[in-house]
């Protein structure tokens, strides 16, 4: 017997998807085939496993389509009963495993991380968003840890680390803008309601495996801790490095991993619509387990994004196959050469189509600025980020747009550079209008390095059902210019239009590339007709409107379309015809 898709493999599906399984059992066997699977049986705490009835569609094969209307990670398994016998015949090998997750998620995740002391308060983020959303067409907002920081005890630098979280309910008065009406939490919200208003997503960065020293959780229960024999308070560390500003915690302790389960949803009901996790691979797994699925209950579409960065590979891979959580960070940032991407791409390619997405960050706040390498570098690491992602999941730093030079400082206060008149805003710009329009970089992609020849650049090939193929070329010299090659077969065009410059290319030999330059090829007019006329994604057959975070949202519904209509608590829904009035 042979199911597909296989025993034993792991797939990804985007909630108001259809999963289609098959079974082939012989031309000559007779009898039914269900598929056995705890898909739509988690509406209690323990999932239930059901029976789907599978079509004999003829040939000894037998069918079923299952829509996928929750977000998780499921299994199901395929078997045969024989005509006249009770008993099932299974496929060799383990459980089919699906991992479905928000429709939000199939295309354009472009995220902009904000660290709002750079900015002055959370209302000057508010101001700033006309330029990061509407103007360089970021979806995604996601702010460093929004929390209290230490001001007098045991407080780092000029202002205290937002890592040294003392209070994961509440936010840093200090990027409040005082106002008798209005709370710091408030205003914080405030940055939501303005994101959403936007159609965006807010993030906000989630320290959940440490705090500060005299935080409110360490002063009520010291018994979370962790502690040396000789009864010290243990600081984590990576890479050599001791944070000594942190405090670490245990989550052995009974009752810890409920708190944090409030924690996140404490900030899911403020509207948050996900989290950077960070240190995440230092929290073990059956703890993300718990608080992903305490968290997915009531807020099902909640992103969880690891910050796996130091750890081993396998525990990122169980993370995101076991735990729940949807995406993780890539280490390209830290790729600078062809046999970097050569030794460090393909297995990540592997890894995101498989487990979940890695998100590509041209620079986080941990590393140098790319600006202080030159303006060509930091305009190559920022194309390759967003050109070579998955479903358009890269990100930035604030500033990265503005040549900004002087390292983040979680300590201080570092310039960003903003308004600068050299700066790559329109460059941003359009990479993301590419990953949002362009249907080559939505659903699901495939990307193979095809580079042949000699020389320090890349060429990458992305191919997407239903799209045009799409070649990226790289050259990861930024002093001297280089000629590209590229396996023939995988893209064998012989002109095509570079989507970066708007111009035609013709590739009937090597490309010739300026210091740090990059094309992004396709060939077929598609490539050619303006992004507004550019073929359309297909659409999902399921759409999710939530009250209130969706409450000034409005989409179209194709014809035959689903809409789920939720809230947090019982009520009445009013559907109103525009054109007649009537409901």
């Amino acid at each position: 017997m042979e199911q597909v898709p296989n025993t034993g493999e792991f797939v990804i599906k985007w909630r108001g998807d259809v999963l289609k399984v098959s079974l082939s059992v012989g031309r000559r066997r007779r009898g039914r085939a269900i598929f056995r699977t705890d898909i739509g049986g988690r509406g209690s705490s323990v999932p239930a496993w059901r029976d789907v009835e599978m079509s004999d569609i003829g040939g000894g094969v037998f069918e079923a389509e299952i829509p996928l209307d929750e977000v998780g990670v499921f299994s199901g398994k395929a078997c045969f009963f024989p005509e006249g016998s009770s008993l099932p015949e299974w496929p060799e090998g383990d459980n089919l495993r699906i991992k479905v997750e928000s429709e939000w998620t199939k295309r354009g995740n472009s995220i902009y991380t904000v660290f709002p002391r750079q900015f002055g308060s959370f209302r000057e983020v508010v101001r700033r968003l006309p330029a990061i959303m509407d103007g360089m067409g970021f979806g995604i907002i996601q702010t460093l840890p929004p929390f209290p920081v230490p001001t007098t005890y045991a407080v780092m630098g000029e202002y205290g680390c937002p890592f040294a979280a003392t209070d994961f309910f509440s936010v840093d008065p200090a990027m409040a803008e005082f106002d008798t009406a209005s709370t710091p939490l408030d205003q914080f919200v405030e940055l939501v309601d303005a994101v959403h208003a936007r159609r965006g997503l807010l993030f906000i960065d989630m320290p959940a495996n440490h705090t500060g020293w005299a935080s409110t959780l360490q002063t009520h229960h010291p018994e979370w801790f962790k502690r040396r024999e000789d009864g010290t308070f243990v600081s984590p560390g990576a890479w050599g490095v001791t944070w000594e500003d942190l405090v670490e915690l245990d989550y052995s302790r009974p009752g810890l991993r409920e708190y944090m389960a409030e924690a996140f949803l404490f900030w899911c009901r403020k509207g948050v619509d996900g989290f950077r996790c960070d240190a995440g691979y230092m929290i073990p797994e059956d703890a993300w387990t718990y608080i992903v699925g305490r968290v997915r209950r009531e807020h099902p579409d909640t992103v969880f994004m690891l910050e796996g960065l130091g750890g081993r590979i396998e525990t990122t891979d169980a993370l995101l196959s076991v735990a729940g959580l949807d995406w993780a960070y890539s280490e390209m940032f830290q790729t600078y050469d062809r046999s970097d991407f050569e030794r460090y791409l393909p297995g990540a390619i592997e890894r995101s189509e498989r487990y979940g997405t890695l998100v590509h960050f041209a620079e986080t706040h941990d590393n140098d600025r790319l600006a202080k390498r030159g303006r060509v570098y930091a305009r190559l690491r920022v194309q390759l980020a967003a050109l070579l992602s998955w479903r358009g999941a890269w990100g930035m730093t604030n500033g990265v747009e503005w040549y900004a030079e002087e390292k983040v400082d979680v300590h201080g206060k570092s310039d960003l550079r903003w308004g600068a008149q050299d700066n790559m805003v329109g460059l941003v710009a359009k990479l993301n209008h590419i990953l949002r329009e362009n249907p080559a970089f939505c659903g699901e992609s495939r990307l193979k390095m095809v580079t042949r020849g000699g020389g320090n650049v890349l060429a990458v090939v992305r191919k997407t059902p239903g799209a045009p193929d799409t070649l990226v070329l790289a050259n990861l010299d930024c002093s001297c210019g280089c000629s590209v090659d590229w396996d023939r077969e995988a893209f064998p065009a012989p002109e095509a239009f570079d989507l970066v410059s708007e111009a035609k290319a013709c590739l009937s030999g090597c490309v010739s590339l300026a210091p740090g330059q990059v094309m992004c090829l396709q060939a077929g007019p598609a490539a050619r007709r303006p992004p507004d006329e550019a073929a359309k994604p297909r659409e999902a057959s399921l759409f999710s409107w939530r009250w209130p975070r969706d409450a000034k949202r409005e989409f179209c519904v194709p014809e035959g379309a689903m809409v789920e209509v939720s809230a947090p608590f019982r009520f009445r829904m009013l559907i109103v015809d525009p054109l007649t009035g009537e409901t």
